[in-house]
């Protein structure tokens, strides 16, 4: 069995794990922990084809880890192939611009971000420290979700605001989804050459949601923030609105302005409109079956993609390709119906055949003969592009 990699994405409540092997391209063995910090977590570990799920003692991420590490154990030919462990990192602020071997300097260089992703930073640095003191003397490297954004110009990632704002805290744009948008990248142009010379749209389409424009294989605009609650409608998040509004809602509901911003972070976007779910399939049967409030939640989160997927290409040359990825990108042929439609400005065309019987987990063009922009459907995978980077760095 060739070198493999145990790739770790670890959230305040939970901890995805995955074992790849032959250079990312084979998936060993994945799993998640949920319900970390809480009486009743569990990992569950998909493997050939089946699943067991393991209740934890004490709950924390370290237990979690640990059972990991039993895990492999218990499965000595794998064990003894794993060569490094790579950590996916939301924010890492204007610090890293791309992928590093972990030390101490780069522990403390993530935990200096927290103040822009205090919740996920913290959940990170403890899946580091745990997995250092878990798995000691194998390398480890952090692959930042707001790496492949710092590509952005200045007149795309400064906010209007005063500038000591920006000397002084690093309050900017820095956009997310990095490493989804990063492996869209690459495979698109697996699959259209010219693409790495072109002017790409993408759509990152989940629970969290975002666009970005892709010139010539770099990110020249994206649309989340500072935080990922910039931009689209999603499922819980609001995405961009009015700043007066935090104020607003504060007074009238006689509740602090981080409570405010708890409800547009939390209780908005499909949720908050739909007062049903923030999950796409539930809204989309409910939709079918006659729900008004549905079908308004999933039009208004269509909309506003369109609309950012606009607005982010003002940064291109071109509009020669859009790439719909994601859980709700792949998924969704009502979404990607209606997106489109709200496109035919820029003469974007899908046919609505291709779009509703596009296999599942595979790439897919479903654009028509007239538009003027190839579409595809392109499953992403962040969990390669970690397991290669790791690779890459360890044996470099």
């Amino acid at each position: 069995m060739a070198d493999s990699i145990l790739v770790i994405n670890c959230g305040s409540s939970s901890l995805k794990f995955a074992i790849l092997s032959n250079a990312g391209q084979t998936l060993i063995v994945e799993g998640i922990a949920e319900r970390l910090g809480s009486d009743n977590s569990s990992i569950s570990f998909k493997f050939e084809g089946e699943k067991t799920v393991i209740a934890l003692q004490d709950s924390s991420h370290k237990q979690a880890v640990t059972q990991i590490k039993h895990w492999l154990e218990e499965h000595p030919h794998i064990q003894k192939n794993l060569v490094g462990i790579g950590h996916r990192v939301v924010h890492g602020g204007e610090t890293f611009t791309h992928s590093v071997l972990i030390d101490q300097n780069v522990i403390q260089g993530i935990a200096d971000c927290s103040q822009f992703a205090p919740l996920h930073t913290a959940a990170h640095v403890i899946g580091i420290e745990v997995a250092m003191q878990i798995f000691p003397g194998l390398p480890q490297v952090a692959v930042f979700d707001t790496a492949f954004h710092q590509t952005l110009e200045p007149v795309q990632y400064l906010y209007p605001i005063p500038m000591a704002m920006y000397r002084d805290h690093h309050f900017r744009k820095y956009g997310f989804h990095g490493t989804s948008y990063r492996y869209i990248s690459q495979r698109l142009a697996e699959l259209d050459p010219k693409s790495h010379q072109q002017g790409v749209l993408a759509a990152h389409l989940g629970n969290g949601a975002s666009t970005c424009a892709i010139n010539k294989g770099k990110s020249s605009d994206t649309s989340m923030g500072i935080t990922p609650l910039e931009g689209l409608m999603m499922g819980t998040r609001c995405g961009s609105l009015d700043p007066s509004l935090i104020s607003f809602i504060s007074k009238a509901e006689h509740i602090s302005s981080d409570e405010a911003l708890d409800i547009l972070n939390k209780k908005s976007g499909l949720l908050g409109i739909s007062e049903l779910s923030n999950d796409c399939r539930t809204l989309e049967e409910a939709m079918v079956s006659g729900d008004n409030r549905a079908k308004l939640a999933l039009d208004m989160f269509a909309a506003r993609t369109a609309k950012y997927l606009a607005s982010v290409a003002t940064t291109l040359e071109s509009i020669d390709h859009l790439v719909f990825t994601g859980g709700i990108g792949e998924n969704s042929s009502y979404l990607r119906h209606v997106i489109c439609q709200n496109l035919k400005a820029f003469n974007i065309s899908i046919n609505e055949d291709k779009n509703n019987n596009a296999p599942r987990g595979m790439a897919s063009e479903i654009h028509t003969r007239h538009s003027n922009t190839k579409v595809w459907i392109i499953p992403t995978n962040e969990e390669l592009v970690i397991a290669l980077d790791t690779f890459s760095l360890i044996n470099n």
